[in-house]
């Protein structure tokens, strides 16, 4: 009885939810999109020619938003699940924390990445805490994988959920990176206790 309460009210935000009604207009995937787009305006982050990793891309809302902007460059998507087709973009089904989808995105490597991003969570189990310190993992997974595959002035862009892990990861940004910032978009639920680390120029 409980879970179907809980998928009703969660069907009930989704129909009352603006960027849920907006995805279906402008062609995303997803409402995740709109956070992207957000990051991007305050940091001028994407722009033609780049070459671009998106890591947990399904269903792929990230890669559409960039495959419009960076044109004649390319992106990686890596996930789990397989996604339809977007322009400019090579899929890799697979889990990212495993070394041999690690040593496939490398094997696309032609130069190092302007963007290395990741939208990664688990799958929630609601209890908080537990949620914000795996997700954190997977978020420190990708930012010492993104150490090794991007470019000096590259930008890496990863949810993180406010929690224990928090500091950890911010410390972590910071040994690696020369700026780091973290940033909560509108578009991102208030309830939502996620954020995102945006990190620039390799030390």
């Amino acid at each position: 009885m409980k879970k179907n309460k809980i998928s009703k009210n969660w069907i009930n935000k989704q129909r009352r939810d603006t960027y849920v009604r907006q995805s279906k207009v402008d062609g995303y995937r997803a409402r995740s999109a709109y956070k992207l787009i957000e990051i991007n305006e305050k940091f001028k982050i994407f722009k033609g020619g780049m070459f671009v990793l998106d890591i947990g891309a399904a269903p792929g809302s990230w890669s559409q938003y960039v495959s419009k902007i960076v044109k004649n460059g390319k992106i990686i998507s890596v996930d789990l699940k397989k996604m339809e087709k977007i322009e400019n973009t090579i899929q890799i089904k697979g889990d990212f924390t495993n070394q041999v989808t690690q040593e496939e995105v490398k094997n696309f490597l032609e130069k190092r990445f302007d963007v290395v991003m990741s939208d990664m969570a688990i799958n929630t189990t609601g209890i908080k805490n537990i949620d914000s310190i795996q997700t954190g993992e997977l978020c420190k997974e990708a930012m010492i994988f993104s150490k090794d595959v991007i470019s000096n002035n590259g930008f890496f862009i990863s949810k993180i959920f406010m929690g224990s892990t928090f500091n950890e990861i911010v410390a972590l940004g910071k040994k690696i990176f020369k700026e780091v910032k973290v940033f909560k978009p509108k578009s991102s639920r208030k309830d939502s206790k996620e954020s995102f680390i945006i990190c620039k120029n390799l030390r």
